[in-house]
């Protein structure tokens, strides 16, 4: 499932085709994708012009000028293509539908913004701009990684007395917004804490050097265009490379790239999910 610079990437792939910039007609060809779409979404969409584009956690948000916020979620295959943008930013022609076409926004400046979801676990809602940051998928999230609210202090008071790794830690939203399996396995990588130690039990100076080091995670992984595994496409149908700069996320048997280090990148399974770390580096 794409992480949070996946989703950064594809919302600033989408910023210049659809921010300033009119819904002409928004096609909704299904009933639903994870949830059920809200009532009238074609209609409602129709018409309105989108003021901005953000981000918040792993959900791309569109204020638009009717005072509601259009919530959009990858899911695991979703991707958000966008064609015939007249500003030369992107040079795809108009492609024929397919058929996982489920949304299709018509811009008007001309580009046409695809939502295509073969697996159907993205999803779309719309809410209240006033009182976005109450809707249920919003309201439980932490602090955004790369955001202010985001500090030493606040991970250290997290961590306290927490008996849980700090693998499962960094991946509770609650803690910290958008972080996911890839980038916390490099985060804890390069600050040498084993994903099987327990939160709590970690120093507070190791703790409080996460913060930085997930920073710098994240902000390499979105300038390098996110991470291209399996179905993640960025908004103009470009890969992104972040990947081949992983230092343990899918090595297994490969030689740790810490300089001097004999040992070999481990895999072990925490709730269902790979964890791949140095047994030699981290602890």
């Amino acid at each position: 499932m794409p992480e949070l610079p996946e989703v950064e990437t594809v919302r600033r792939g989408l910023t210049p085709a659809m921010e300033g910039v009119v819904i002409a007609r928004a096609d909704v060809n299904r009933p639903d994708l994870r949830w059920p779409f809200p009532e009238r979404m074609a209609e409602r969409l129709t018409g309105q012009t989108v003021l901005r584009l953000r981000r918040r956690s792993k959900y791309v948000l569109a204020d638009l000028s009717s005072g509601e916020t259009l919530l959009i979620h990858l899911g695991m295959s979703g991707r958000m293509l966008v064609s015939g943008d007249p500003l030369g930013v992107f040079a795809h022609e108009h492609p024929a539908a397919e058929k996982h076409d489920h949304v299709v926004f018509h811009m008007g400046n001309g580009a046409r913004i695809t939502f295509n979801d073969p697996r159907r676990f993205g999803a779309m809602d719309l809410m209240d701009t006033a009182t976005a940051d109450q809707h249920k998928l919003l309201a439980v999230l932490g602090p955004e990684p790369l955001g202010n609210d985001f500090h030493e202090a606040h991970l250290i008071q997290a961590f306290e007395n927490k008996n849980t790794p700090v693998k499962s830690a960094l991946l509770d939203q609650r803690i910290v917004a958008g972080l996911g399996n890839i980038y916390v396995c490099e985060a804890l990588y390069r600050a040498q804490i084993s994903p099987t130690r327990k939160a709590g039990r970690i120093a507070k100076p190791r703790v409080a050097s996460l913060v930085p080091i997930i920073r710098d995670v994240l902000s390499e992984a979105i300038a390098a265009g996110g991470s291209s595994l399996r179905d993640f496409r960025q908004a103009d149908g470009e890969l992104g490379y972040f990947q081949h700069s992983f230092d343990v996320y899918g090595r297994e048997g490969e030689p740790c790239r810490t300089p001097e280090c004999t040992a070999q990148i481990s895999r072990i399974v925490q709730s269902g999910r790979s964890s791949f770390y140095c047994k030699s580096c981290q602890s």
